[in-house]
């Protein structure tokens, strides 16, 4: 059954939808690179950044969809990010997502080692004027740490990846956010996904990977009006992260 939009669900100006987007995680980045100064020696800054995220970027995300609906429904609840929703089948929620999801790995075959070519020389220069334990990339030196820390940060890193961060992620751009932008055509799922992409300022360097790879699935999940299609597309896809990442750390 479709939510309808009450009369007081208000269009978000330009300003606010970038200041909604952009400053949780310039905030947590600050975090971030504080907590990463202060405890790099003992624990790996891809686990600092979880934290950091976990203390501030998804509170305010869902704060802000608790907001909403408090403003227009009268009380704090998540009704905000099912607006105009529509429950397809759940077998045709599930092949839609994983469908996109095999896209995506296509993407990573095809076009990111296309990508990492273009973006080699600006940031071999970035990472050579930071210092080494930013940059995720360098497994050996996340594979240094002590067996249990790497133990707590796999555990970790699969929860808040592989599940809390992209559902909250997606309750705020494509349920939430995409809401309320003026616009109610295919142009609006394509704004929040490049949005989406610069806003991971941790991840600066996949920046057209994440346009390619996951415009189809928040595209459906808009077309479809069912925002558990790119819930399931973004969970496979972190998870699936995860898991190769794991196992290469513990196989050095």
């Amino acid at each position: 059954m479709t939510e309808q939009k009450p009369n007081n669900h208000q269009v978000i100006s330009t300003s606010k939808l970038l200041a909604y987007i952009f400053i949780p995680p310039v905030l947590t980045m600050i975090l971030y690179v504080l907590l990463s100064v202060l405890f790099h020696e003992v624990v790996p800054t891809m686990l600092l950044f979880f934290i950091a995220a976990l203390m501030i970027l998804f509170p305010i995300q869902i704060y802000l969809i608790l907001k909403e609906s408090k403003k227009v429904y009268g009380n704090y609840s998540l009704i905000s990010a099912f607006i105009h929703q529509e429950n397809k089948p759940l077998w045709l929620v599930i092949l839609l997502g994983m469908s996109a999801f095999g896209f995506a790995g296509l993407m990573t075959i095809i076009w990111m080692p296309i990508e990492g070519i273009l973006f080699e020389p600006l940031s071999s220069k970035l990472y050579d004027l930071i210092p080494s334990y930013f940059n995720w990339k360098n497994l050996e030196l996340i594979a240094s740490y002590p067996k249990i820390i790497l133990i707590t940060m796999s555990v970790l890193y699969f929860l808040l990846n592989g599940f809390i961060g992209p559902i909250v992620e997606e309750l705020f751009f494509r349920g939430y956010l995409t809401s309320k932008l003026k616009m109610n055509n295919w142009v609006a799922p394509l704004i929040i996904t490049i949005l989406f992409s610069i806003y991971h300022f941790w991840l600066p360097f996949d920046l057209f990977f994440r346009i390619i790879a996951f415009f189809p699935a928040f595209y459906l999940a808009w077309r479809l009006k069912d925002i558990r299609i790119s819930i399931i597309f973004h969970c496979a896809s972190n998870i699936f992260t995860v898991i190769m990442f794991v196992i290469t750390i513990f196989s050095m």
